[in-house]
């Protein structure tokens, strides 16, 4: 997995790069099937604006942006964002076997009470 820190007019010292890097890295706990990662960071006046690209197999891509009053604080909340965009993915892609299909029962659960059948 490719993990790159780019610096928007401004500079990034090493301390703060490796900080950077290594919470991207923790992304790969919740997916691990990520191709690259793109940590973004540019300082503004007052604060940081840090973006996040995280790019998936099949061409799923998931971005984060925060502001705060460092990188770091900035990167821990895109971090965040992007955890939640990962869990509600690898939720979404999971199989789910045996699971009772909405509106319904299931026939693998003969023990739930079939829906009553119209007569007429």
């Amino acid at each position: 997995m490719n993990i790159e820190i780019t610096t928007r007019h401004g500079h990034l010292g090493p301390d703060q790069q490796e900080y950077l890097r290594t919470k991207a890295e923790k992304l790969l706990k919740y997916f691990g099937r990520l191709m690259s990662i793109e940590v973004e960071a540019e300082p503004r006046k007052h604060d940081w604006l840090v973006e996040v690209f995280v790019s998936a197999e099949h061409k799923h891509d998931f971005v984060a942006r925060d502001e705060a009053a460092t990188p770091e604080a900035a990167m821990d909340g895109c971090v965040h964002k992007v955890e939640q965009q990962l869990r509600r993915y690898k939720e979404k892609v999971q199989d789910h076997h045996g699971a009772t299909p909405q509106g319904g029962t299931s026939p693998r659960h003969p023990d739930l009470p079939e829906p009553p059948v119209p007569t007429t």
